[in-house]
């Protein structure tokens, strides 16, 4: 698909739908071993709102706008971005997965409750050095 072709460093294209594109970020990590699965870096792109619940369908209606959010885990996403159509939102993804890989994202600042020992590793894993990115 043109834009997720050629994705950047550590990201991988875990779904391609209709009406949902899902980007996943060194899933090779975050495996239960040395990263936590729940803490899989994800970009959604979804015509239509993401349901927060689990098993709920994404149903989404004539001339609905596309979203791209980034999640960190269940509960910890960045604000959504909002784009018109489906070659904006997954131009939008793309940038979005490229700050994160450069370490120029700053994902610390979603946390309401810092765990710092997590995100001390995910910024050597992002190349962020110090975590002040």
């Amino acid at each position: 698909m043109t834009g997720l072709d050629d994705l950047p460093a550590g990201w991988e294209l875990w779904s391609d739908g209709e009406a949902k594109v899902v980007l996943v970020y060194r899933p090779d990590v975050f495996d239960a071993g040395e990263f936590p699965a729940a803490c899989l870096p994800t970009i959604y792109v979804t015509h239509g709102r993401r349901e927060r619940r689990p098993g709920t369908d994404l149903r989404s209606r004539p001339g609905e706008q596309w979203y791209v959010t980034l999640f960190l885990e269940p509960e910890v996403e960045r604000d959504a971005e909002i784009r018109e159509d489906r070659p904006a939102a997954i131009a939008a993804a793309r940038d979005l997965s490229d700050r994160f890989a450069r370490g120029d994202l700053d994902y610390r600042g979603l946390y309401q409750v810092p765990r710092e020992v997590y995100l001390d590793r995910l910024d050597e894993l992002t190349g962020r050095a110090g975590g002040d990115g």
